[in-house]
């Protein structure tokens, strides 16, 4: 009998447990090849449904650039109809004031003909005359185009094309970026005596997740900015501020990922402290929306920045009667806000001088400057000096929304609200609609007056402290910035 070497069981039982490892291994690899055969089935759904997404994504872009076409066309379509409207009426215009002339001179060849010398003369004096009036009807600028053929409108597609030169894949799992500035919602700020309530709220199309607030104001000394709220609430009611000091406030949002920038700064100024319990400055905030209240050692009273050579009165309750065109300003002398020209949203051919009071234009074509503050409230009345004017060209005045067309002229889009004048005459002009032909005119030195009135939401205009025409606009409500647009051969 053959007899087994003592160590073969051993290694038969090492033999073993290796193949069990194997086995194991083995196994590991069906199920790794049936999870990547899995994997197949998956990236081809995946990919099917990633196509249909970018097709879509690209059609909605499409879409989009179709429609922008589609409102572009129709802002070349209201040029085209302006223009030939401006060039019809003044065809009409200029024909009947021509019939009218060849018929005097007809009528005094006529005349001139006339045998008996005593007839003659009792005609001649008045014939005369009335040859130098319609003489001088035809003054300068009369025969002068008061439009242009050219299409001053040039299409700026180079950041679009370079941005669809530049669209590509992003990572789509990476981690939440920081949230966008908050935008302070003027309409729902508001000030009451040593305190002050702020609004603000994400951007329109800010999808990022915010998970707070931090609201800052500084000392109303010009110090630094310290926090008084920090939380999720979108509106905060700062009490216990000292009456009669300026602040500044701004507000920024945060999530996991960090801290967004700040919003824009507010300029606040508080009431002083004899003002009535009555007297409410403009923004005034719904009842219905919950405040957060917050103390804090230092005061405020919402009023944008100083302004440009006209005065804005602030609705005061307390006023039994209605202010006018020539109402006396001294009554009203705690409730002056002055603001000037705006550099930051006028076009880029607004020339500024005295400290941003007065403004001309380096083009002929007309372009639009707006004033630093804004109103939504209250009662508000400012002029404007004309410094120069030549050529007769026929700038505009009124009031328009931030975002108006910044290189036609005033009241061209629905943003706009403007009376437009020349040496003889004006017009009311919105969303590119001309009504109220009134006639006089501004000459150098002449002083345009305009009245917003956001309690019965109306605006009238005035020349030399004489109303222009009927009340120009009516169911006025938003925030409005004065407004005016004009070209080189005007100062104001």
């Amino acid at each position: 009998i053959w007899k087994l070497p003592c160590s073969f069981f051993p290694l038969q039982s090492q033999l073993s447990q290796a193949l069990n490892g194997l086995s194991d291994r083995a196994k590991e690899a069906k199920e790794f090849l049936v999870q990547l055969r899995n994997m197949v089935q998956q990236i081809q759904e995946n990919s099917v449904e990633f196509e249909a997404c970018l097709v879509a994504q690209c059609d909605a872009l499409i879409d989009a650039l179709n429609r922008r076409k589609a409102q572009l066309l129709s802002r070349v379509n209201k040029e085209h109809e302006h223009k030939l409207k401006v060039v019809r009426d003044q065809i009409s215009h200029c024909t009947v004031k021509l019939r009218q002339t060849t018929g005097l001179m007809e009528y005094c060849l006529e005349v001139i003909k006339e045998n008996d010398p005593s007839g003659f003369l009792q005609i001649s004096d008045a014939l005369i005359r009335r040859v130098h009036l319609t003489e001088d009807q035809w003054g300068k600028g009369t025969l002068t185009p008061r439009m242009t053929t050219d299409f001053d409108l040039n299409l700026d597609n180079a950041p679009l094309l370079q941005s669809i030169h530049q669209l590509d894949f992003v990572q789509m799992k990476v981690s939440s970026p920081v949230p966008a500035p908050p935008i302070l919602q003027l309409e729902e700020c508001c000030t009451h005596n040593n305190s002050a309530t702020l609004s603000w709220k994400q951007p329109p199309l800010s999808t990022v997740q915010v998970e707070g607030y931090i609201l800052e104001l500084d000392d109303g000394n010009g110090g630094q900015f310290r926090e008084v709220y920090v939380g999720k609430e979108t509106m905060c009611t700062v009490d216990g501020l000292h009456f009669n000091s300026t602040y500044s406030a701004r507000v920024k949002a945060f999530n996991k990922s960090g801290v967004s920038p700040y919003s824009k700064t507010l300029v606040l100024q508080t009431s002083e402290d004899t003002q009535s319990e009555e007297q409410t400055l403009p923004f005034p905030v719904p009842l219905e929306r919950s405040q957060l209240r917050r103390m804090s050692p230092f005061s405020s009273t919402l009023n944008l920045q100083p302004s440009f050579s006209g005065r804005s009165y602030f609705e005061l309750r307390s006023s039994a009667h209605q202010l006018s065109l020539h109402s006396s300003l001294q009554s009203l002398n705690s409730a002056v806000a002055w603001f000037s020209f705006d550099p930051s949203s006028a076009h880029a051919d607004i020339i500024f001088s005295n400290d941003n009071l007065t403004v001309t234009c380096n083009s002929y074509d007309d372009r639009v400057v707006l004033g630093k503050t804004g109103f939504s409230k209250g009662l508000h009345y400012w002029e404007l000096s004309i410094d120069r004017y030549d050529n007769h060209p026929d700038p505009a005045f009124g009031v328009a929304r931030i975002d108006v067309l910044k290189d036609a002229m005033l009241g061209k889009d629905d943003k706009a609200w403007a009376m437009y004048v020349d040496n003889n005459r004006s017009w009311f002009m919105h969303n590119n609609s001309h009504t109220n032909r009134t006639e006089g005119g501004i000459t150098k030195g002449a002083t345009v007056g305009v009245l917003l009135d956001l309690t019965r939401r109306t605006l009238t205009f005035s020349i030399n402290e004489d109303q222009q025409g009927p009340v120009a606009f009516e169911n006025l409500e938003g925030l409005f910035f004065p407004a005016v647009s004009l070209n080189r051969n005007v100062q104001v």
